[in-house]
């Protein structure tokens, strides 16, 4: 083995393999017409759900969004797919576009980053309940 490999397989034994995907890029969202048709993965468009299409991340897949004019982010599942394009990188959602406050602009500049399913986070709190101290004591 010569000194390159020997450098490259060191190099490669610190990658863990489960690198989650982000990029930088433009955003737009789904006209209202759309609501109800097919998308690429046979759900129907509903514009009031957290969806999304992208032109390669597997159906499923959960990103978190962020509008990098105003800070304000919203995770989608990525339901649909869109050709590749020089112009955007993520079609959103109604609702989601709403959430981040695209929907005056139309597009705006955006980070996406995938997210495990664990880091999602939960639409309904956890009920607590009080423990009430006894008064018999």
């Amino acid at each position: 083995m010569n000194l390159c490999s020997i450098l490259l397989l060191f190099l490669l034994s610190f990658s863990t393999g489960n690198n989650l995907y982000t990029a930088n890029g433009k955003a737009s969202y789904y006209s209202d017409r759309m609501q109800g048709q097919r998308t690429s993965s046979g759900e129907r468009y509903d514009k009031a759900k957290l969806t999304a299409a992208h032109s390669s991340l597997p159906f499923n897949t959960l990103v978190e969004v962020t509008n990098k004019a105003n800070g304000k982010s919203v995770i989608v599942k990525i339901n649909d797919r869109m050709p590749k394009s020089r112009h955007s990188i993520i079609d959103l959602s109604r609702a989601a576009a709403k959430e981040i406050d695209l929907i005056r602009a139309g597009v705006a500049s955006v980070t996406i980053k995938e997210v495990k399913p664990e880091e999602k986070q939960q639409d309904v709190p956890f009920a607590v309940s009080e423990a009430k101290p006894d008064k018999t004591k």
